[in-house]
């Protein structure tokens, strides 16, 4: 039979091992996932970009339904959600539209995203030319009339 030393020791080797595998496990995968994280980020960001960009504009539309059809929303929080609402889909609305417009004049992924007076476009390129910028910068101004130093137009590599 052990003797309640040789307990303690086994127990305290076991809990040692435990250790350093849990912090070997941790340590080994988080180098993996950085690594495999680096090398598809430019190829997966539009792709994950619209699931994050859905996914938030689900929720902040679940949010303000539940404020509308809440019986305990007062006019003017009901008031409130409805304009917040209309914009965010207006919103919505006008990055489909200059998304598409943008993606049929050549460019083979673009996202848009912004403000009512600000617009944030990434394009997937490996470099824009200056006709590149002024096609993409004439499309947008035409669609919304924003003013062209608020349009901030980015690259992004293939």
């Amino acid at each position: 039979m052990l003797t309640r030393k040789k307990k303690l020791f086994i127990i305290l080797g076991l809990a040692l091992l435990l250790i350093v595998t849990g912090y070997l496990n941790v340590a080994l995968n988080s180098n993996t996932s950085i690594a495999s994280e680096t090398a598809t980020t430019s190829a997966d960001f539009f792709a994950a970009y619209r699931q994050d960009r859905n996914y938030t504009r689900n929720l902040e539309l679940e949010y303000l339904d539940a404020i509308i059809t809440s019986t305990n929303s007062t006019a003017d929080y009901v008031s409130t959600a409805t304009n917040k609402k209309l914009a965010l889909v207006a919103q919505m609305d006008r990055e489909l539209i200059l998304e598409g417009l943008i993606a049929s004049a050549g460019f083979s992924d673009v996202i848009v995203t912004g403000s009512a007076d600000n617009l944030n476009i990434i394009v997937k390129s490996d470099g824009l030319t200056s006709n590149d910028v002024a096609k993409i910068l004439t499309i947008v101004v035409d669609e919304t009339k924003i003013n062209p130093s608020n349009v901030k137009i980015t690259s992004l590599a293939a």
